[in-house]
């Protein structure tokens, strides 16, 4: 079988961190948001080629990325947008990405800037049991977040209704974009051609569990689906355990670290006190108060108390 690894969008509620950079290349501790999925694909016999889908704007970032790494099976598939307001959608791209790469196996198609607790083996094991499309599901555990996302209704493991955001969930067990589809269910031409919302994945999956059984894969792992500052602090928090991180090569003098703090190479922090904050490399950070604060790479700050601020060198 093959994966998709969905890298295409343009992250704009992490601007302007993201505004010239892929979120799902940020560190998250030791590594970035989307190592582990590729890490884990690379690691699986059952997978032939992992395409990396993105657009034109970052395609660079990735390939330059997929070199330093050494990955053998990840393979970069551009689609032809280099701005958000030019994106197919999501299904509208998966059915394009298809064409393009000429796929005719069973697929596993997830979301780049999915930080996910099980090892998507485990997830591909289940969908060889089944025999069938399979998503993977997630008590969020609060009715407010769950209108964020795709609202899953089973009856035992099989999906027999499907939400996309809707306003008033039933429930708060939602898919996450992660999916895995037998060769025969790669129906997304089939879709389009109803008219129907080439968008959100879970517009897709509504459509197909009406067509054939679905089977849903639910986990109590954590999951993060990193899209702001909020939700990528509580990603490095985890992933962190709470404590901090300093890089041999950053210079870290006369200060006090916090909780959550990753200090990365080549950064330079003196008489300042920092909690709850992500330093990039090649920062500077001096007689400074901060909370709360993503500072990218060669900022200098000096004499500040800030919160809750993204700062990038211009």
């Amino acid at each position: 079988m093959d994966a998709i690894v969905l890298a295409g969008g343009y992250a704009t509620r992490l601007w302007p961190i993201t505004r010239r950079r892929p979120k799902m290349l940020l560190p998250v501790g030791e590594t970035t948001v989307i190592d582990g999925v590729l890490q884990s694909l690379e690691d699986d016999d059952r997978i032939g080629t992992t395409y990396l889908s993105t657009n034109e704007a970052f395609a660079d970032e990735f390939e330059a990325h997929i070199d330093e790494m050494g990955y053998e099976k990840v393979q970069l598939s551009v689609e032809s947008t280099a701005d958000e307001d030019e994106k197919f959608g999501v299904v509208g791209a998966l059915a394009q990405l298809i064409d393009r790469e000429g796929i005719d196996d069973d697929l596993f198609v997830i979301g780049g800037d999915n930080l996910i607790g099980f090892d998507p083996s485990e997830f591909l094991d289940f969908f060889e049991e089944r025999d069938g499309p399979a998503l993977a599901a997630y008590d969020v555990g609060s009715r407010e977040k769950a209108k964020s996302y795709g609202l899953v209704e089973l009856d035992g493991e099989r999906v027999v209704d499907f939400q996309e955001k809707p306003d008033n969930p039933k429930s708060t067990l939602v898919s996450i974009a992660c999916y895995a589809f037998p060769a025969d269910s790669l129906r997304f031409e089939e879709y389009l051609s109803g008219d129907n919302n080439p968008d959100e994945p879970g517009w897709y999956i509504d459509w197909l569990q009406q067509q054939e059984p679905v089977s849903a894969f639910t986990f109590d792992d954590v999951w993060f689906d990193i899209g702001t500052p909020d939700s990528y602090f509580e990603t490095v928090e985890w992933k962190l355990d709470g404590g901090s991180l300093i890089h041999p090569d950053a210079t870290v003098e006369n200060s006090e670290i916090g909780d959550t703090v990753h200090v990365m190479a080549g950064a330079e922090v003196t008489d300042s006190s920092l909690d709850r904050s992500i330093v990039f490399p090649d920062a500077e950070v001096h007689d400074c108060d901060i909370d709360e604060t993503i500072l990218g790479e060669n900022v200098h700050v000096e004499g500040y108390n800030m919160s809750g601020s993204l700062i990038i060198n211009r």
